[in-house]
Parts: structure tokens; sequence; C-alpha cells
């Protein structure tokens, strides 16, 4: 129990009953024993009814739920979802694989720990807190790896400097809580070679979420000649070349993204010639360009972050997706991508649509992609979906 509560307005506890795990701001109608940042709560209806707990916040989302269950001990949650989350990715074959180390263990409300992200690398483990709430119980956080993984867990690295809120100043900054690792850590995707480096890295290393896509779009490119924009590291180029692809291209607006991508195709040993990297904004590069690729790859980071800069977003899928529509020859193959939470599956669809018309081609969608397996979609917070993807042929 803790003395600490939230009290809903009238009528504002219907999405909770439906195990919707976010409580905002703007429906709370009081407070009782003070919350601060990160405090563990009670949310109580307006009339007094036991709703949940979770962690506090001050901002939009002011709660993020744990559990919606009056008789689970809160001390017991981490051990039991973490375990879950575990035994899932297992019965998945990523555990032990050894051509896959790469996966996410914890997908936030996806595995029922909102606000928690740990990615798994080669038997190293990088724990995300987006919450302050989680950062506080980061002990138990860490004690339920160790439970799972045993003597098979290297490492466990803290990575929240970038995700936690900008005024909480309890947290002491990046840090191995178990063991140790020498950066870079080679890790392995369906036998893919990757570098990784969670500490300078973005995110947590590497953008996981997109090895399914990588393996499906392997299967096109051989014998092809593929453009890679938006790289960051090179997975899609990566699997391309040893999947027999010509001529892969590599783009990025970050020299550090090329750096990147240049070490891990040195890991793969491809033969000299197969593989070019440009540093230059795919936007301006798009318009024009100076190869006849077969495959072009449109992997940007997130348009829209929130909803009031989702109309821009829609303009600047539309624009770079003509673009590449106008300039990819007949019969050639876009994959494209929007990993904006805001942006759902039908309104992509129909910005790429738009972008179809506007560049006067005719397009045929052949594949729609989307997020991973262990990266799960809670079936009551349909916000998890986040990642979406087209393959379309451009006649």
């Amino acid at each position: 129990m803790t003395s600490k509560s939230v009290i809903l307005k009238p009528a504002k506890d219907k999405s909770i009953v439906r195990k919707h795990p976010w409580v905002f701001s703007g429906a709370i109608k009081s407070t009782t024993g003070d919350p601060q940042e990160g405090d563990l709560v009670e949310v109580i209806a307006n009339k007094g009814r036991f709703l949940g707990r979770g962690h506090y916040a001050n901002g939009s989302i002011a709660v993020r739920l744990l559990s919606f269950s009056e008789d689970e001990p809160i001390e017991s949650i981490y051990s039991n979802r973490i375990k879950s989350a575990f035994e899932l990715r297992k019965s998945l074959d990523l555990v032990n694989n050894p051509e896959t180390n790469i996966y996410r263990l914890v997908h936030a409300e996806g595995d029922n720990l909102p606000g928690l992200i740990i990615d798994h690398y080669a038997g190293h483990c990088v724990v995300q807190c987006h919450s302050a709430g989680m950062y506080k119980d980061i002990e138990k956080i860490k004690q339920a790896l160790l439970n799972v993984y045993g003597d098979q867990l290297k490492s466990i690295y803290l990575k929240s400097e970038a995700t936690l809120p900008k005024n909480f100043d309890a947290y002491k900054g990046d840090e191995f809580l178990h063991g140790s690792a020498e950066m870079p850590v080679v890790s392995l995707e369906y036998g893919n070679k990757f570098n990784i480096n969670w500490i300078t890295g973005q995110k947590t290393g590497f953008f996981i979420d997109q090895r399914e896509n990588r393996a499906l779009i392997a299967k096109y490119s051989k014998g092809k000649k593929m453009l890679n924009t938006f790289c960051y590291s090179g997975g899609f180029s990566i699997y391309a070349l040893n999947n027999e692809a010509t001529t892969v291209h590599s783009l990025d607006s970050s020299q550090k993204a090329i750096d990147l991508t240049e070490e891990n195709v040195e890991l793969g040993k491809f033969e000299k010639g197969r593989h070019a990297s440009f540093v230059e904004d795919t936007m301006e590069f798009i318009k024009d360009l100076k190869e006849d690729y077969d495959i072009i790859i449109l992997d940007p980071p997130a348009f829209a972050k929130h909803r009031k800069a989702k109309h821009n977003a829609i303009q600047g899928y539309k624009r770079l997706n003509a673009h590449a529509m106008r300039q990819i020859k007949p019969g050639g193959i876009i994959v494209t991508f929007s990993c904006s939470q805001v942006i759902d599956k039908l309104l992509f669809t129909n910005t790429i649509i738009a972008a179809a018309i506007a560049a006067e081609r005719n397009v045929r969608i052949l594949e729609q992609l989307h997020q991973p397996a262990d990266h799960p979609i809670n079936a009551y917070h349909p916000e998890g979906e986040y990642l979406k993807g087209l393959v379309i042929q451009v006649e």
C-alpha cells in the first residue's frame, strides 16, 4: 500500500477500467500525500474505487500504471514481468540463438512495464528508463535481469541521460550496474555482424525494430543496386551486401553515422567496389539521383514526435517519397517507413498514395511492414504500434 494517491474527476476512469496504462494530468481532480516525480501512487476513481498503481510524473502523462490489481505486490512486478518478457523472447527463438543475439527484452507498455526499455546485445543488457519511477526502481530491475539470465549476463548498462525528464536531478549518470564491456561489442542478426556501441550510439546502440524488415528486404536485393537513405549504422546495407546485392550505397547527413556504416562494412569483409557511402541530406540528394537504383530504402527519423507536428510530418513524407518515385527506374522497389507514433497506418498509406499521384507514377503495394514480435503492442495501448512501412513497386 502507498499513502500517496491521485483522485480522478468524474467519468475519467473509463480508459483505466479498459486497462489503458496512462492517466493524463487533465483527468486528475486532486492528489493526496504530495506525490513527487517518480513516486508510486494509487489511482482512485472519483467515488473512491481503487483503479491501479503506477509511477507519478509532472507532465501530460501523469501516471504510468504498473498494476490494475489491489492485491498484486509491487515488489513482485519486476521479477514477474521481466521473466514473462524473457520467456516470450525465448519462444520467439531469440534467446541463445547462435545466429541472432540482438533483441529487445522489454518493450515498455507492450510488456506491461510502462517507461522501461531493455535491449540485449550478445549477453549484455542496456536499460533505458523513460520515467523517474523506473529509475527509482532500478535495483529491482537489475535483480530481475540477474535472476532470468544468471551467469550468462555479462553486463547491465544504464543509459537514461537522454530519456529521463529534464528536471529530474536524482539521476547519477549513465553507468554499468553489473559487469563491464569493451566497446564496440560485435553482435549478430541472422548471421549479419554489427559493431554495437551503446555508450556513444543512438538509442541503445542499434535500431532493433527493423530486424525482420531487414531480413525481408535482403531477399529483394539479390543481384540489385540499392540506395539506403538515413542509413545510420548501415543495417539494410549490410543485409543487402550479404545477400549478393551488386552495389549498395549508404546515405546519411551525419558523418558519425557514415563512420559506423563503414565500420560495419569493414567487419563484413565485403569485396571492394560493392559499397560506397555519402554524407549528404537525403531530401536534396534524392531529387536528382546520378545512379539507376533498383531499390531505394527510405527510413527517416520520426518526422512528428507530437500531434502538433502531424501536418508538417505528412508533407515531409509526401515530398520525400514523391522525389524517390520520380527518380527510380520503372519496376523499381521503394521501401518506405514512418516511425512517428502520431501517423497511423492508414494515414501513412494515404500519404504514400498522395506522393504517387504527385509524382505521376503508378504504384503497387507489395508488402505492409511493422515492428517485430519482440516489440509487442499492448492490446489496451494501441499507441504502442509506432513503426509502419510499405514495400512498393513503381511502374
